[in-house]
């Protein structure tokens, strides 16, 4: 039998210690109410998956504005607290911890999902060549506006508002979302962000927007207890830059400066492969992180253990993995065969293919039943 130990090794991330490295990515699932109050259901989804070494949970948005898909939750009203804090309290009766995913999608939106139907906010006016899921089904993005610099600050202010809140309804700590070609994703890359003030530009300008958020988010929780999700790779939602290795190694180097608790990088997208080239980079940028390392993408049992062992990564997040199997870490301790994912089932509907999955136990209680 193989030795999979490496991954149940506690691990210190910032000032939590987790107890695996069997971590649950981020994961939107679309179905919460259409304010965006999570629906009861995700009280047993998430008390489902508690044996994660860290639960992070699906996007969040940070504010009405940064709304981008129909049925994802926010934590910018009372109702939201109220809700997360459910979800957190049964999370920690089950043994558990959970991050809260901080979310602004910017211009991956639609006026249909927007206030009085108003254009989305972005660093500049570039519509995105994507689309996005609304009420009507998909539809392409909207033209958005290019926020000012009161927007700016606005927007600033509700990720520590956010923050506050996350803090009340019993966070364990904070991931900022700055992955995917969402809002400050897209500050970062020049594809998406032709300022000419002080937030465009040079890299240094283009970085300036998440730096004011992490000191922001920082006077709320302290920064071992907040981590910052990339993803360098992403031409997803239409990104691109023109000089990507110099602006991510720049955005490492700044990170290290924050001395947050973990930095949580997207090495590669279902359905693509990476290059020689591209695990380089992302090896480049592993070396130069000088604090915990999450990866993400396209991993499985054996090659999350080789990551941990040839020191790649600290830990790994599952995505759809998790989502079929509540008890991942289990069954990879054991070894054990995973239940397959249904991928219809994967945004919006019912309990159905959300918590529905069996258990490994369930299955060897069935088997003993059938004998």
């Amino acid at each position: 039998m193989s030795d999979h130990s490496a991954l149940f090794k506690p691990l210190d991330i910032g000032t939590l210690t987790v107890p695996n490295r069997v971590l649950m990515a981020p994961l939107t699932r679309n179905r919460a109410q259409s304010d965006g109050t999570p629906k009861a259901m995700a009280i047993d989804y998430y008390r489902q998956r508690a044996s994660a070494g860290l639960i992070f949970s699906e996007a969040t948005q940070i504010n009405a504005k940064g709304k981008g898909y129909i049925d994802t939750p926010g934590i910018h009203e009372e109702s939201h607290v109220r809700e997360w804090s459910r979800i957190t309290e049964a999370v920690h009766a089950a043994g558990g911890r959970i991050f809260l995913q901080l979310w602004h999608v910017g211009r991956i939106s639609h006026t249909s999902l927007q206030a009085d139907g108003e254009a989305p906010w972005a660093p500049s006016a570039i519509r995105a060549e994507a689309q996005t899921f609304t009420a009507d089904g998909f539809q392409d993005c909207s033209e958005p506006k290019a926020m000012t610099k009161e927007d700016i600050r606005k927007t600033v202010w509700d990720y520590g508002q956010a923050a506050r809140n996350a803090l009340e309804a019993g966070f364990d700590g904070i991931e900022v979302h700055a992955a995917n070609g969402y809002l400050l994703d897209q500050f970062l890359q020049d594809k998406s962000n032709r300022r000419d003030d002080e937030y465009g530009g040079s890299i240094e300008n283009r970085l300036r927007f998440l730096n004011e958020v992490l000191e922001e988010v920082s006077q709320v929780y302290p920064r071992g207890r907040i981590g910052v999700r990339l993803s360098p790779l992403g031409q997803f939602n239409d990104m691109g830059d023109s000089d990507p290795k110099a602006l991510f190694s720049a955005v490492v180097d700044s990170l290290n400066q924050h001395k947050l608790a973990y930095l949580h990088v997207v090495e590669q997208f279902p359905g693509s492969e990476a290059s020689d080239e591209d695990r380089q980079f992302i090896a480049d940028l592993r070396a130069a992180y000088q604090g915990v390392y999450i990866a993400n993408g396209g991993y499985g049992l054996f090659s999350a253990v080789e990551a941990i062992n040839s020191g790649h990564a600290d830990a790994l997040t599952f995505g759809r993995p998790f989502i079929a199997n509540p008890d991942l870490p289990e069954r990879f301790r054991q070894g054990a065969d995973l239940n397959e994912w249904d991928d219809d089932t994967f945004y919006g509907g019912g309990r159905k293919g959300y918590t529905d999955y069996p258990f490994l136990a369930d299955a060897t209680k069935k088997e003993n039943n059938d004998e």
